[in-house]
């Protein structure tokens, strides 16, 4: 029973920080949400390389940019 609330309380977490995350990005919000209701934590590294590639069609391929 600890473990079952354990897992749940961990998708919901990482839902909220992947809903953060895309309004901080402009990135959608309700699907990250729901993703990350759905995948929990095994979503981070497709939201980081989606991260990425909104960055990189925002800003251009050949044009640099400096991370705070």
């Amino acid at each position: 029973m600890l473990m079952a609330s354990m897992i749940v309380i961990s998708f919901l977490i990482s839902s909220i920080y992947y809903y953060i995350e895309a309004v901080k990005n402009a990135m959608g919000k309700k699907r990250w949400l729901v993703g990350g209701m759905i995948m929990g934590p095994m979503l981070l590294p497709m939201f980081v390389i989606s991260k990425a590639v909104q960055m990189r069609k925002t800003t251009g391929f050949d044009s640099c940019y400096l991370r705070p």
